[in-house]
């Protein structure tokens, strides 16, 4: 320890420690300190720089000051404006400070030179070798620190130099460098220098760490999201309007206007907080977006009044659609209900019947009757439940379904909802529509349906739900149950007549530029147009048949001018639509034997369908052809089997089955049929074949038959009647327990042809087989019968009668004679 030239001014320092061999700049702003450098510049003498024990200390005193600090020289000094001093100093060597001296304007210290201890050896060489290279691994790992350093520190052989050069850089507390200040003896400072330092490089290997996982975490949505961010703060220092605050305020403005429940209202408005946290570029934001505009675009608590006037809802179905009469009836009593109960859950009709005859228009005039707003999905083809239910917001381009999506169309809660072609649904992997129609269609469910997207309950009772159909058996049958069904069966001729009239020719001639004196077209020539160019339950076609009038009309008018008159007539019909499509009635002009009249239904309505039997000298072969389904071929065996248990009956040889092949026949093959109601039609067939007889040619007919000869009921009865109105026939056999159902058919249609009902095959044949022209085979039955007690047609005459044997001789020649 050496002394040095005292006293010598303090400078006491904040939040620093100056080292031996640091150059240093300094801002000093307290006045003591100020005058304390004032005074060691004017002197040319060394300065004291010790640091305070408190940064925060404004006004220390000799308590406040580390004793050991470091002498150092004023390199540079100046004054800046506002008074203080900005100073560059070097420390020098370490020194303690021995006593304080008076001095009111400055600390004025003696201080005393610290002697350093070094003993050279191999354990300081180790220190010093490691301490060099945890430096340059601290340098390469912090990065904050110029790698020239490295060089410079390995040039340094004197461990003091070391040891000062080194701390300077270290980042470590205040207290922890006045230790390492106060320590004289170098391998104990250079051991804790090392201590500190490895303590430093393990933290800056842990933060390497971090970064890099952290780095390889970040995804690509994070950057989009910083890169906004700085979008952002750009548009900001551009000047431009926040546009994304203003909506995010406007959607806030129209939740508090919006009346919906309140688990609505709390789910939007913590989607709407979710939003705000977000940026406005970003995906996840574009998704919470779009699902609180469906929120708030839905019409929860939005309802039309409904039009309870029963009298004024008659007049507008009764002024769009001519006769449906069943459906109009339930239609005005669901009114009557609502009228007199005040609150009623919407109806589920499921109107059933062949294309054409106004199941979808139908749905616009229940909505125009009840002053409700319209709306139709068409499920035809539709084989994924998120059709219905919507898809789930995990999923990119996520959507409600069909229902939510027409109830935001619509713009009301209780519209007039209309699920056309509901029989034509489909499933696949992607699930059943159909199931996921069964909530929506039940009363005592849909008043919480829950849409995928939306995820929370939405009202559905108040809708008059309408679904439409062409094939009841096609729908599944669970749905079925939740529906009331209404089977409208087609149009008659004089219905058409009142349709084309009423409607088809004002709408088509407005749509062809034809006012009403430009075209006159009587009812006569209507009804051979639908006789004779249409044959359909609707009136599609008849409607297009109009149609192609109308444009060959409208051609001449625009050649003759406007004031052209055309006349349509029965004579001139052929000028518009060419030669007949069809002929009226049935195109045989005689009774032909094997040869029958059937009446079929298809989703199209009823048609008539002819059967052929030929017989033909074979080996007893059954031949059926015309695309029949496995039920119609039964039913063709069947009949041969009953046709045979009564051969004798009929006048046939036991083995006539034997000797013969008989071809079953059903003309147009190309067409699908199947069924069991042709049984009478083909026994008939079969017996006439056989036995010669020819069959009535103006009588059809429909039934399923047993083996013993028993008549069962059959369904589309209406649809049948009609299409043997259409096609001109005047006698018809239905079962008997099929009675019943005449009621439904209209009379206009019932006063033109004759229903017979039946129980028994032999009741048919009496029916259809005519003999000479004039007598029937039922004369030729009832003769014969009386001999006869089996059912099955077997003979029993008593042995030895032979009086019975010979009648029966006679009867089988008869028999065979009209054979």
């Amino acid at each position: 320890m050496s002394d040095i030239n005292n006293p010598v001014p303090l400078l006491a320092l904040r939040d620093i420690i100056i080292f031996p061999q640091m150059v240093v700049p300094l801002f000093v702003g307290r006045e003591k300190s100020v005058r304390a450098l004032e005074e060691a510049e004017r002197q040319k003498r060394p300065i004291m720089l010790a640091a305070q024990r408190d940064a925060k200390t404004h006004h220390p005193g000799p308590d406040d000051i580390f004793t050991v600090g470091t002498l150092g020289e004023i390199m540079q000094m100046m004054k800046l404006a506002d008074g203080t001093v900005k100073v560059l100093v070097e420390g020098k060597k370490r020194a303690r400070v021995k006593r304080y001296l008076d001095s009111d304007e400055y600390f004025l210290v003696e201080v005393e030179e610290l002697e350093e201890h070094c003993d050279i050896n191999a354990e300081l060489k180790a220190l010093i070798r490691s301490v060099t290279s945890s430096f340059e691994t601290y340098v390469k790992l912090g990065k904050k620190i110029s790698p020239e350093m490295i060089h410079q520190i390995h040039a340094i052989e004197d461990p003091f130099r070391l040891a000062d050069a080194v701390i300077v850089h270290l980042n470590i507390k205040l207290e922890e460098k006045q230790e390492i200040l106060e320590t004289s003896d170098a391998a104990e400072r250079l051991e804790k220098i090392y201590s500190h330092m490895k303590s430093e490089i393990e933290i800056l290997q842990v933060e390497k760490r971090i970064r890099t996982r952290v780095k390889k975490q970040m995804e690509k949505t994070q950057k989009e999201y910083y890169l906004n961010e700085q979008m952002r703060a750009i548009q900001k220092e551009l000047g431009e309007k926040d546009d994304f605050r203003n909506e995010i305020q406007e959607l806030e403005d129209k939740l508090k206007a919006k009346q919906m429940p309140e688990d609505a209202r709390d789910k939007t408005e913590k989607e709407i907080r979710k939003l705000k946290m977000m940026s406005p570029m970003s995906a996840e934001a574009t998704v919470v977006r779009n699902y609180v505009d469906w929120m708030l675009s839905l019409p929860w608590n939005e309802f039309s009044d409904d039009k309870l006037e029963i009298t004024e809802a008659e007049k507008v179905l009764d002024a769009d659609h001519f006769g449906l009469n069943k459906v109009k009836e339930r239609i005005l009593e669901y009114l009557a209900v609502q009228q007199l109960v005040g609150k009623l859950k919407g109806p589920i009709l499921c109107l059933v019947g062949p294309p054409g005859v106004g199941k979808t228009s139908l749905g616009k005039s229940i909505a125009r009757s009840t002053g409700r707003e319209f709306v139709r999905i068409a499920l035809g083809g539709v084989r994924d439940e998120a059709e219905i239910r919507g898809h789930r917001r995990t999923y990119i381009g996520a959507l409600p379904g069909k229902i939510v999506q027409s109830l935001k169309r619509a713009g009301k809660s209780n519209p007039v909802f209309l699920l056309d072609e509901i029989d034509k649904m489909s499933q696949d992997f992607r699930g059943d529509p159909s199931s996921a129609l069964l909530e929506v269609l039940d009363p005592e469910q849909n008043d919480t349906f829950n849409d995928h997207y939306l995820d929370c309950d939405y009202d559905l009772s108040k809708i008059m739900f309408i679904t439409t159909a062409n094939n009841e058996a096609s729908i599944p049958r669970p749905l079925l149950d939740r529906m009331e069904v209404i089977k409208i069966a087609g149009y008659t001729e004089l219905e058409k007549v009142q349709i084309a009239r009423r409607f088809l020719i004002p709408k088509i001639s407005e749509k062809n530029g034809l006012a009403a004196e430009n075209v006159e077209m009587q009812d006569d020539v209507v009804l051979h147009v639908i006789r004779h160019y249409t044959r359909e339950a609707g009136v599609r076609t008849l409607e297009r048949t109009v149609d192609a009038i109308m444009r060959k009309v409208a051609v001449k008018v625009a050649r003759a001018g406007k004031e052209r008159k055309e006349t349509i007539t029965i004579e001139n019909i052929e000028q518009y639509l060419g030669v007949a499509s069809y002929k009226y009635g049935k195109s045989e002009t005689e009774n032909q034997i094997g040869v029958v009249t059937g009446l079929a239904w298809t989703e199209l309505g009823g048609e008539l369908l002819l059967i052929e039997v030929a017989v033909v000298t074979g080996r007893g072969r059954l031949i059926i052809t015309g695309k029949l389904g496995d039920v119609m071929q039964e039913s063709a065996q069947a009949a041969m089997m009953y046709v045979r248990s009564r051969a004798n009956l009929f006048g046939l040889p036991k083995d006539f089955y034997s000797k013969v092949d008989i071809h079953v026949h059903v003309p147009e093959g190309a067409i699908p049929k199947d069924g069991p109601s042709a049984g009478i039609t083909m026994v008939t067939a079969l017996t006439s074949a056989l036995t010669g007889i020819p069959v009535d040619r103006d009588i059809a007919m429909t039934g399923e038959v047993t083996l013993r000869g028993r008549v069962l009921p059959i369904g589309g009865l209406k649809e049948k009647i009609l299409a043997a109105h259409r096609g001109g026939i005047h006698r018809i056999i239905i079962p008997k327990e099929n009675e019943k159902d005449i009621e439904e058919i209209p009379d206009s249609v019932r006063k033109g042809i004759e229903i017979v009902t039946v129980s028994h095959v032999d009741e048919v044949l009496r029916e259809a087989l005519v003999i000479d022209g004039s007598s029937t085979f039922g004369a030729l039955l009832e003769e014969r019968e009386h001999r006869y007690i089996d059912l099955y047609g077997k003979p029993a005459p008593a042995e030895g009668d032979k009086e019975r044997e010979e009648k029966d001789e006679e009867a089988k020649q008869v028999s065979l004679h009209t054979h």
